[in-house]
């Protein structure tokens, strides 16, 4: 394998593993947040910036990389790393969330899907070959299969047609794979709600033996309940040699409750995008600096983070930035809410260690006012 997960130790308290995925740029600890480069940079940080913080690794964008710069310009900078200046892992997926998020118009048949551009409108064509294809010039050392995402909610009818193109599609995704002595290649567990759907994927994946795999189509408008519970019909199926990735997730309590139901890789948009409209993630709870109470408050964002944004600046401060759309408000909000999350998984991973990751759960929702009635997310 072109990765290897190493296991070290599992929570007595909760069954949350503590792992280590070793990868051809380096390895990382897990369970693990991978703040997202869509467009081979995380929005407003550079890669220096990002290991200060104390990301592993990050996820980068196939369907955006695909368009703009192009595969051709990314393979003459020598891949993805050398392009973006980032010796440390990467992850890509395989762009078909995009293709189905994005594209108002597309049309899936067995040999991919034709849709539109989402900015011009020009005529494209992905198929799981094509995905392969360019992830395989990207060079990024975890690679995501083609898959169907389909909406949520889906009737059990469709949603069993979508699991199997989706495992077919996963079969043409490996034979497609040039470069299995560099990348490794995940495929992605669908099924929606459904119970027997979900554990008829993971059986199917499995029989193909990939080096990980990925959770797909959660956190996708279904309430927190629904996915905890996919998770916990689905996560005993995979085999645990191997990473389990849950795709798309990113808020505080969902981290914390997919570690204790297994799950060793997170990603999401979610901290660089709320920060750019002034929303942060503090140990309190959410706080929206861009808001009038904050004008005269000389308080840090976060009276309990060491970040770079914390240590410098106040809440004042930043809220006269973002109103005035000063492009270092969004910096040092992103700086913010990237290091929340890299520094609470690494609190979980602590927990792990010392068999209490369900008596840091309490203590983190009391904290963060999870446990208030009416308590605000993101």
């Amino acid at each position: 394998m072109v990765i290897r997960y190493e296991h070290i130790k599992t929570c007595k308290q909760t069954g949350a593993r503590l792992g280590i995925v070793h990868t051809p740029h380096g390895s990382f600890e897990t369970p693990v947040f991978m703040p997202v480069g869509t467009q081979a940079t995380v929005k407003a940080m550079s890669p220096e910036e990002m290991k200060d913080i104390g990301a592993g690794i990050i996820l980068s964008n196939t369907y955006h990389l695909w368009l703009r710069p192009g595969t051709e310009v990314i393979e003459q900078a020598g891949g993805l790393h050398k392009f973006m200046n980032w010796d440390r892992p990467i992850l890509t997926d395989s762009g078909g969330f995009q293709v189905f998020s994005l594209s108002k118009l597309r049309d899936i048949k067995e040999e991919g899907v034709h849709f539109r551009h989402h900015l011009n409108g020009s005529k494209l064509f992905l198929s799981p070959e094509k995905a392969m294809q360019i992830q395989n010039v990207l060079g990024s050392d975890i690679m995501m299969a083609f898959d169907e995402c389909p909406p949520y909610p889906a009737t059990h009818d469709y949603m069993k047609k979508s699991v199997e193109r989706t495992s077919r599609w996963a079969e043409r995704c490996l034979e497609a794979h040039e470069r299995k002595d560099a990348q490794a290649l995940f495929g992605i567990v669908q099924g929606g709600e459904y119970e027997d759907l979900r554990v008829q994927s993971a059986k199917d994946l499995v029989s193909l033996d990939f080096p990980g795999y990925a959770i797909g189509g959660l956190s996708v408008g279904e309430p927190k309940e629904v996915m905890n519970r996919a998770l916990e019909f689905t996560v005993p199926h995979l085999p645990a040699d191997k990473p389990r990735y849950l795709m798309g997730v990113g808020t505080p309590d969902s981290l914390i409750d997919g570690a204790i139901r297994g799950i060793d890789m997170f990603d999401c948009v979610l901290p660089t995008r709320i920060a750019r409209n002034g929303t942060l993630m503090t140990s309190k709870g959410r706080l929206v600096v861009r808001n009038a109470k904050f004008k005269n408050d000389f308080r840090p964002l976060d009276e309990n983070c060491d970040c770079y944004a914390c240590q410098n600046y106040s809440r004042a401060y930043i809220h006269h930035l973002i109103k005035t759309e000063e492009i270092f408000g969004l910096r040092l909000t992103s700086y913010h809410n990237l290091y929340f999350l890299v520094n609470l998984m690494e609190n979980v991973r602590q927990a792990i260690r010392e068999d209490r990751l369900g008596d840091f759960r309490e203590e983190f929702f009391e904290q963060y006012g999870y446990n208030e009635p009416n308590a605000k997310n993101f």
